[in-house]
C-alpha cells in the first residue's frame, strides 16, 4: 500500500493542531495520535513521515511521554520538535539536561550544515522558542547543524536514518522561515503527495461510509449548524434513503428555525426528515432552574430521551451518524487525558452509541471548522447555511441568565432577530466568529413616550476569532451599534436598555453561560 501523509505524535503540545494545520495547507493528509499508539495503528495509516510535537514535560520528569523506539525501525523520516527533539536525543542515546539559560520567544538561530531540512534557509534566520532544557550529548551518528546563543544545538541530525530535530517551532508564524522548513520536510525529505484536496476528501469519504454501513440505515441528530448540514448533504450523497435525520425542536431554538430546517432539508435537499416537536416537554424540565451548569444538564439529558423516543419509530438503524470535528477528536485522546477543570458541560448525544446498540459514523472526523466550510462548498451547499455562526447546542436558553421560561425565550428571539438582521446588512455578520443578545435578569427604569418603565436588559456580544478557543470583542462601528440598540427598543416589548460586552475569552467566556 502506498504511503500517505504525516502521523504526528501529540506530547502535549499546544501547538499540535497548528503542526496538522500546516500540513494540510500543503495539500498533505496529518494524522494526529497519541504517545501510546499502536505500531499496528502507525501501520495502518502507513505515513510518509512522522513528526513529534513539543509539550511541556522534561524527558528527566518522572513519568514523562515517550515514544516506542521500534518507530526508529519504520523507516520512514522523522522530525522532532521542541520536547519531540529532546525525546528523539535520549531514545536514541544521547543526554538531555536543564540548560542554565532558558529561551522563550523569538531568537536567532545560526544554520550550520548544509542538508535537506534547511535547504534554501537563510544562514541566520529568526525562530520562536519555548524551552528549558538542552541535547548535552549527542546520540551516537547524530550531528548538531543549528545553533542559538543559549542552545549549543539547537538542531541536529541523523543523516543516514533521515533523523531531524528542532529545538524550535517552525509551524508558529513567529518563526521566519518555519514554512519552508516544513515544506523541505514534507516533500524534500518525505517525498509526500499534494493529495488532501475537499474533492478528494469527499471522494474517499463517500466510499468509506458505504463500506462500513452496508446495507444498514443510519440515523442523525441534525440541528441545522454548519457540521450536521455538512454531514447531512454528505451522508445523503453516500446512502441516499438509508439515511434518517431527527430535528428536536427543543423550544429553545431561533425565531422561524423550525420552519427553516424544514423548508431547506424536506423541499430542497428531500433529506428523510423527522421533527419531534416537544418545547413543553424541555421547559417543564427547566422550570425554576437557574444555574448555568444544570440547565445544561438537563437539556442533554431531556434531548437524549426524545431523541432516543423518535430513533426507536424507525426500522433497522444500525448506525448513529455525529458532526465531530477533528479538533474534538484531538483533545479527546490527548496523552495528558486526566482529569481537568469542567468550564461547561457540552450538549451532545453522548452515551447513545452504546445504550441503543448503536455503531458511530463520522464523517467529518478529520476535518478542522474551516475544511467542513470548504467541503460543504464543494457539495453546492448554499453560502448561507456553509456561513452560518455557530450556535450553542442548549439554544437560547444559555443567553438566559436565570431561569427560562416562555415569556423570557420571545423577548429574546425578536431581539435576536432584529441583531442578526443588522449585522447581516451592515457586513458585520461575516467579519465576526459570532454575534447575539443575551437577555439579563436586570430590569432598569427607562421613559417611553413621557412615561416611566421598568423593563430588560439585552447585552449584545460580538467576538472575533479563528477558531472559538480564544477570542476577542468585536470593535463594531458606533452607528451599527445605535442602530441595533435603538431598533430593539422601539420594537421588543419588554426591552428598555442595550448594553455592549467588551470582555475577551480569556478570561471570560464567549457564551454567557
Amino acid at each position: 500500500m502506498k504511503k500517505e501523509g504525516i502521523l504526528v505524535i501529540d506530547f502535549g503540545s499546544q501547538y499540535v493542531q497548528l503542526i496538522a494545520r500546516r500540513i494540510r495547507e500543503n495539500s498533505v493528509r496529518s494524522v494526529v495520535e497519541s504517545p501510546k499508539v499502536s505500531m499496528d495503528r502507525i501501520k495502518e495509516i502507513n505515513p510518509c513521515g512522522i513528526i513529534f510535537s513539543g509539550g511541556p514535560s522534561s524527558v528527566y520528569d518522572e513519568g514523562a511521554p515517550l515514544f516506542d523506539p521500534a518507530i526508529f525501525d519504520l523507516g520512514v523520516p522523522i522530525l522532532g520538535i521542541c520536547y519531540g527533539m529532546q525525546v528523539i536525543g535520549k531514545i536514541a542515546g544521547g543526554k538531555i539536561k536543564k540548560s542554565g539559560r532558558r529561551e522563550y520567544g523569538r531568537t536567532r538561530v545560526k544554520f550550520k550544515q548544509a542538508n535537506a531540512l534547511f535547504e534554501g534557509i537563510s544562514e541566520e534566520s529568526v525562530t520562536w522558542m519555548s524551552h528549558r532544557d538542552k541535547i548535552e550529548t549527542l546520540p551516537e551518528d547524530f550531528q548538531i547543524i543549528a545553533v542559538s546563543e543559549s542552545a549549543p544545538c539547537a538542531a541536529f541530525v541523523n543523516a543516514a536514518e533521515d533523523i531531524y530535530g528542532v529545538q524550535f517551532h517552525p509551524e508558529v508564524v513567529h518563526t521566519d522561515e518555519g514554512e519552508k522548513i516544513l515544506e523541505n520536510f514534507l516533500f524534500s525529505i518525505c517525498k509526500c503527495e499534494k493529495t488532501w484536496t475537499m474533492k478528494s476528501f469527499i471522494e474517499k469519504k463517500i466510499n468509506d461510509i458505504r463500506e462500513l454501513v452496508g446495507e444498514d440505515q443510519v440515523v442523525l441528530g441534525l440541528s441545522g449548524g454548519v457540521d450536521s448540514t455538512v454531514s447531512a448533504v454528505l451522508l445523503h450523497k453516500a446512502l441516499g434513503d438509508k439515511l434518517h435525520c431527527i430535528f428536536v425542536d427543543n423550544g429553545l431554538l431561533r425565531k422561524n428555525e423550525k420552519e427553516r430546517v424544514k423548508d431547506i432539508f424536506e423541499k430542497n435537499i428531500k433529506l428523510d426528515l423527522h421533527v419531534a416537536s416537544k418545547e413543553d416537554k424541555f421547559l417543564d424540565a427547566l422550570k425554576g432552574v437557574t444555574d448555568p451548569e444544570k440547565k445544561r444538564k438537563i437539556i442533554g439529558r431531556t434531548f437524549i430521551q426524545v431523541f432516543e423516543d423518535s430513533a426507536k419509530t424507525l426500522k433497522d438503524v444500525k448506525f448513529l451518524a455525529q458532526g465531530t470535528l477533528y479538533p474534538d477528536v484531538i483533545e479527546s485522546q490527548s496523552f495528558f487525558g486526566g482529569p481537568s477543570k469542567t468550564i461547561k458541560s457540552h450538549h451532545n448525544v453522548g452515551g447513545l452509541p452504546e445504550k441503543m446498540g448503536l455503531k458511530l459514523v463520522e464523517p467529518l472526523r478529520d476535518l478542522f471548522k474551516d475544511e467542513v466550510r470548504k467541503v460543504g462548498k464543494e457539495l453546492k451547499i448554499s453560502k448561507e447555511l456553509i456561513e452560518r455562526q455557530p450556535f450553542p447546542g442548549p439554544g437560547l436558553a444559555v443567553r438566559i441568565v436565570g431561569e427560562v421560561t416562555r415569556r423570557r425565550l420571545e423577548i429574546l428571539r425578536e431581539a435576536d432577530w432584529i441583531i442578526i438582521d443588522i449585522a447581516k446588512k451592515s457586513g458585520i455578520y461575516s467579519k465576526t466568529w459570532q454575534i447575539f443578545g443575551v437577555l439579563l435578569p436586570v430590569k432598569s427604569v427607562g421613559v417611553m413616550g413621557d412615561n416611566r418603565t421598568y423593563e430588560n436588559t439585552i447585552c449584545l456580544r460580538a467576538v472575533t476569532s479563528s477558531d472559538g478557543m480564544t477570542a476577542d470583542w468585536a470593535k463594531i462601528p458606533y452607528d451599527v451599534l445605535a442602530e441595533i440598540s435603538n431598533k430593539i427598543i422601539n420594537q421588543v416589548e419588554g426591552i428598555n436598555r442595550v448594553v455592549y460586552d467588551i470582555s475577551s475569552k480569556p478570561p471570560s467566556t464567549i457564551e454567557w453561560e
